[in-house]
């Protein structure tokens, strides 16, 4: 029994129409302008109040995690903030890449709102529990874990008053 050979290479297969390697390069060259969608960058969103608050909370959850993972400290408190980093940092992609205008069918705001009310309550306990243990490190952890759940609860205030804006914006007047 002769050994099994690929398809392509067996003598009397049928190749499949398609362009050759040389045209998919040049193509590749070229550039697909027409076939990608090129997701725009909205630098201005750094700039602004939600933005740089968004940037803050993800360095300082950042230096959190550094802390309590230097410490060596239990594992609970490196997680939280970890999840906090992993979280903001796809939040502010979201609204950095305006992933948020293209995605209509899921309101990002409320979410948002959701999260960090949520990742105050739990920067809240696991906070001040690493603010009771003796290790340096912790306590730095903690302090900044405190910082971490101010900036959330800003973050809620300020989504909120985007929230009841864009509510407002959208409902018309009463007919008279």
């Amino acid at each position: 029994m002769a050994p099994a050979s690929p398809a392509s290479s067996a003598p009397g297969s049928p190749r499949l129409p398609g362009p050759s390697r040389a045209a998919a390069s040049r193509q590749g060259r070229q550039g697909r302008v027409g076939s990608m969608v090129w997701l725009k960058v909205d630098w201005a969103f750094l700039r602004s109040p939600r933005g740089s608050l968004k940037l803050s909370r993800t360095l300082v959850a950042l230096a959190a995690l550094i802390c309590f993972m230097a410490s060596g400290s239990h594992e609970a408190y490196a997680a939280l903030a970890g999840m906090e980093t992993g979280i903001t940092v796809l939040f502010l992609l979201i609204y950095l890449l305006r992933v948020d205008t293209q995605i209509r069918c899921f309101y990002w705001p409320l979410a948002d709102v959701l999260n960090s009310m949520i990742a105050a309550l739990f920067l809240l306990v696991v906070s001040l529990f690493a603010l009771i243990k003796t290790n340096k490190g912790t306590l730095a952890g903690g302090v900044l874990g405190l910082v971490l759940l101010v900036l959330c609860l800003v973050d809620v205030i300020l989504l909120y008053k985007k929230i009841s804006l864009d509510k407002a914006r959208g409902r018309s007047a009463p007919a008279k």
